[in-house]
């Protein structure tokens, strides 16, 4: 079950009460915390279609354009910049939220949130599938 595209308040919640505390596998089954996390966020596979430079951004960063097949084609701001270069990234399947609440950046409006691992000199590597899949197909 996901939420409803309406229903950002509650993703709001659990995105806030997350980065407070690490959330840790099966401690959270009530109501408190980070209720049945994986329940409430839609997550799915996308292509970037387009990529642009995002020189206005606080750290190095792209605009990115995801197609998500039957979602259509929705906008993201990623932190990506050190690790990956923009020649490389059109056509690159990624894994991504599509139901965080809109997040204002600078000019630009972040749809979705593009996942990535933070390695230990800060760097952003973008969370990928082994194997091809269509665009818009749910991560579990």
């Amino acid at each position: 079950m996901v939420f409803p595209a309406g229903n950002n308040g509650e993703v709001s919640y659990i995105l806030k009460a997350c980065r407070e505390r690490p959330v840790v596998w099966g401690e959270y089954q009530g109501e408190k915390g980070c209720p049945r996390l994986f329940e409430k966020v839609d997550l799915r596979a996308g292509r970037i279609v387009r990529v642009g430079d995002f020189s206005e951004a606080r750290k190095p960063a792209y605009k990115l354009w995801i197609d998500f097949g039957p979602l259509g084609t929705k906008q993201s701001s990623a932190q990506i910049a050190k690790c990956y270069h923009r020649e490389e990234l059109a056509g690159r399947l990624v894994m991504a939220m599509v139901n965080p609440p809109p997040l204002q950046v600078t000019d630009f409006v972040s749809e979705v949130l593009v996942l990535g691992v933070v390695r230990d000199d800060d760097e952003v590597v973008l969370v990928q599938s082994e194997r091809d899949v269509p665009p818009g197909k749910r991560v579990l």
